[in-house]
C-alpha cells in the first residue's frame, strides 16, 4: 500500500498560506503514517499551526481504488475541511510522487501530492486549484501550493 514503508512518526516543519501572493508562514510539523486493515489502508494523520489560529491537525487515509493503480481517500483537517470530510481520488504522479485530487464546488478543486522519493524524508504538498474561468491576474489559474509540508523520520 501506498506510504507503507514510512509508516511511523515525522516531525519538520509546514509552510501555509492562503493566497497565491502571501508568502509560507513556517511553523513545527508532525506526521505519524500507519497502516490498518490488513494493510489495505493507509493513514497519515498531521498537526501544523495556523499564524493566526493556531494548532491544526488532519487525517487523510488511503486506500486502492477500483482500477489498476488507482487510490481513494478521505481527508479532514481542523482548519481546511471541516466538518465534513472530502473525498478525493486519484493515483501515481511523476517520480515517486502519488497524488490525491477533489473538487469542492464551481470547478474549484484540491489536490494533496506526497513526494515519496526519499525513505528518510516525506513532503506533503497541498494545492489550492483555480478554475481557469476563474482566474485574475494575483490569481492565475491552475494549483497552487498553500501547505508544504517537510518532515524527517521522528
Amino acid at each position: 500500500m501506498i506510504l507503507a514503508d514510512f509508516a511511523g512518526s515525522w516531525a519538520g516543519t509546514n509552510g501555509f498560506r492562503l493566497m497565491p501572493p502571501d508568502p509560507l508562514a513556517e511553523s513545527p510539523a508532525t506526521v505519524t503514517v500507519t497502516t490498518a486493515a490488513g494493510g489495505h489502508l493507509t493513514s497519515i494523520a498531521y498537526s501544523w499551526t495556523h499564524p493566526d489560529d493556531g494548532p491544526q491537525d488532519g487525517l487523510i487515509v488511503v486506500g486502492a481504488g477500483d482500477r489498476e493503480g488507482s487510490l481513494v481517500a478521505v481527508w479532514g483537517d481542523s482548519w481546511h475541511q471541516q466538518p465534513t470530510p472530502m473525498s478525493l481520488t486519484g493515483g501515481p504522479g511523476t517520480g515517486a510522487t502519488f497524488e490525491l485530487a477533489g473538487e469542492y464546488g464551481g470547478g474549484w478543486a484540491w489536490r494533496i501530492v506526497f513526494d515519496a522519493a526519499d525513505g528518510e524524508h516525506l513532503r506533503m504538498r497541498m494545492d489550492n486549484v483555480i478554475p481557469a474561468d476563474q482566474a485574475t491576474t494575483e490569481m492565475p489559474g491552475g494549483p497552487y501550493p498553500v501547505m508544504v509540508t517537510d518532515v524527517r523520520r521522528a
